[in-house]
């Protein structure tokens, strides 16, 4: 079968596409990746840790209320303060009021 070597009998140029098909092959299932199924998890995966409502102000509000560095009338004031401000986006919502 000579169809893909040069007259000496070698692989010829053609042994090069094997690893260009190969390199393409993965670049698609990672571009692909990256464009649906990461996305949808909120991010990158390397990222996937810092994501999340953990410092929202809200939830550092609830951490100090909890810690005992706040009363209770403290933490329902600031609480009105920060949704008078920011609405519903703090709790997940659509901003604005309510």
């Amino acid at each position: 079968m000579t169809t893909l070597a040069w007259h000496d009998g070698g692989p010829g140029p053609w042994i090069l596409f094997l690893p260009l098909i190969w390199a393409a092959a993965v670049a698609t299932v990672i571009t692909v990746l990256r464009r649906t199924a990461w996305r949808g998890r909120g991010g990158e995966p390397w990222r996937r840790a810092t994501v999340g409502g953990e410092h929202t102000p809200i939830a550092v509000l609830g951490r100090r209320f909890a810690a005992g560095e706040i009363d209770e009338d403290e933490y329902w004031r600031r609480l009105s303060v920060l949704d008078e401000h920011f609405g519903r986006d703090l709790r997940g919502g659509k901003g604005g009021s309510a």
